[in-house]
C-alpha cells in the first residue's frame, strides 16, 4: 500500500501540532468552516507540558503503535494470500446483500445543541453569545456560535477559552436537562412505544406502522414530530429518516441545525448515498479506527471498503470485517431490541488534577461505605434509582 509518511513527518516536525491529531475533530454539525491548522496550534500550545497533554500524547504514541503494527501485517500479505482473503470477503458481500431489508422505516431524532439549547432556553440573554456549558476544566457541550471558533464537547474550558475570550461559561445542571428530555421522550412515544433512547438528547423510533396507519411518509411524520417538540419544549431537533439505524443516524447529522433529511427506501438509493460518504461519519468508526483504514490501506469512504475488502478480511477480526463490508453496503440494524435489565451503572465525575492521598482515599471510602450499605442499588432499574436520587437530595 502506498504511504506518504515522509511529507507528513516534514510537515509535522515544522508544525508539530499537525501530528497532535487526536484532539481535535471537525466531524461535529456546525464546525465545517473552522480554521482547523488555528485550532490544533492553539490546542497545542495551550495543553503542552500539561497532563492532558501527557494523556494526549500517550494515546497517540498508541495509536501510531497500532498503524505501524497493522503496516507491518500488510506488509507480510503476498499476492496469494489477498487474492484468497478477497474471495472471502466477496462471498461474505454475497450474503450480507442477501440480507438488505428495505421493509422499515427508521426515524433518528438528535436534538439540536442540547445542554446548550436548554440553558439558552432559561437564560435568554445567552441567545447569540458563544457559549459552553461546563466549566475551566472540561466542557460538555458547546452551541452554534461557539463551534465557529472550534470549541467542541469534550474540551478542557481553558483551552475554549483561548479559542474564543468572549465565551460564556454556563454549569451543568442535569436535573433541568433530564426535565427537557422526558418532554421530548413523551412525543416519541406517540410514534414508537418501543423508541430506543440512545442518550438524553436522541433517540431512534420504528416509525414503519405509524406510516402505514396514518398514511403519511416517513418525511411527513419527521416534520410533525419536529414541531411538536418545539411546541412542547421550545427546543428545535434534526431527524434522520432511513431504511435503517445507522443509515438513519448519518441523516440527521446532514441539515443540522433544525432540519431533516430523507433517505428512500430504495437500494439504489442507499448504494449512491453511502458510496462517497466518509467513513468518519459511521457510529462505530473512531478516530482510532478511522486513521488505520485511511494509513495503512486507503479506505476514505464507505464504498472503497467493499472495494479494499480483501485488506480487511485479512487485518481484522471476523466481526469487525463483516461490520465493515456492512457500512460499504450501507446495512444497518433493522429490528428493535428487546428491553433488558439494566446490568451496571455508573457515574463520574471530572476532577483538578491532585495528587493528594487524603482527597483520594476519602473519595474511595465514600464509594467503599455506599456500595456496603446500598448493594441493592446495583440491581435495580434506573426508574427506581431515580426514585431514591430524588428522595435523598
Amino acid at each position: 500500500m502506498e504511504s506518504g509518511g515522509g511529507e507528513a513527518a516534514g510537515d509535522a516536525t515544522a508544525r508539530p501540532w499537525q501530528s497532535y491529531h487526536t484532539v481535535y475533530t471537525n466531524a461535529k454539525a456546525g464546525m465545517d468552516g473552522v480554521d482547523k491548522e488555528r485550532v490544533q496550534k492553539i490546542v497545542y500550545e495551550m495543553s503542552k507540558g500539561s497532563k492532558y497533554f501527557e494523556h494526549e500524547e500517550r494515546k497517540e504514541a498508541l495509536m501510531k503503535q497500532k498503524i505501524e503494527s497493522m503496516r507491518s501485517l500488510c506488509a507480510k500479505l503476498t499476492p496469494s494470500d489477498l487474492s484468497q482473503y478477497q474471495k472471502v470477503a466477496e462471498q461474505k458481500i454475497v450474503e450480507l446483500e442477501a440480507s438488505r431489508d428495505l421493509t422499515r422505516i427508521w426515524l433518528h431524532v438528535d436534538m439540536d445543541a442540547f445542554y446548550a439549547a436548554v440553558e439558552t432556553l432559561s437564560n435568554p440573554s445567552l441567545q447569540g453569545k458563544p457559549m459552553a456549558v461546563g466549566g475551566m476544566s472540561m466542557i460538555c457541550t458547546a452551541n452554534y456560535e461557539a463551534r465557529k471558533f472550534g470549541v467542541r464537547a469534550a474540551m478542557p474550558g481553558f483551552i475554549a477559552h483561548k479559542l474564543c475570550p468572549e465565551l460564556v461559561f454556563v454549569p451543568t445542571d442535569i436535573k433541568k436537562y433530564m426535565h427537557y428530555s422526558d418532554l421530548t421522550r413523551k412525543v416519541f412515544q406517540d410514534y414508537d412505544p418501543k423508541f430506543i433512547a440512545a442518550s438524553l438528547d436522541e433517540a431512534y423510533l420504528d416509525i414503519t406502522e405509524v406510516c402505514q396507519v396514518r398514511g403519511m411518509s416517513g418525511a411527513e411524520i419527521a416534520d410533525e414530530l419536529r414541531s411538536r417538540i418545539h411546541e412542547e419544549t421550545g427546543l428545535t431537533c434534526s431527524a434522520g429518516v432511513a431504511p435503517n439505524r445507522l443509515l438513519a443516524k448519518v441523516c440527521s447529522d446532514i441539515n443540522k441545525p433544525n432540519g431533516q433529511f430523507v433517505l428512500p427506501n430504495d437500494r439504489m438509493a442507499v448504494v449512491t448515498f453511502i458510496s462517497s460518504l466518509p467513513i468518519r461519519k459511521i457510529g462505530g468508526i473512531g478516530k482510532v479506527t478511522e486513521h488505520i483504514l485511511k494509513d495503512v490501506i486507503g479506505i476514505n469512504t464507505c464504498e472503497q471498503m467493499l472495494q479494499k475488502g480483501g485488506y480487511l478480511c485479512a487485518l481484522f477480526s471476523q466481526s469487525s470485517a463483516d461490520f465493515f463490508l456492512s457500512v460499504g453496503l450501507g446495512l444497518g440494524s433493522v429490528h428493535t431490541p428487546e428491553a433488558r435489565m439494566r446490568k451496571s451503572i455508573s457515574n463520574e465525575r471530572t476532577f483538578q488534577a491532585t495528587d493528594n492521598k487524603d482527597i483520594m482515599f476519602t473519595k474511595l471510602g465514600n464509594i467503599s461505605i455506599f456500595r456496603f450499605y446500598f448493594p441493592i442499588l446495583f440491581s435495580l432499574p434506573v426508574f427506581y434509582m431515580q426514585l431514591l436520587d430524588n428522595f435523598l437530595s
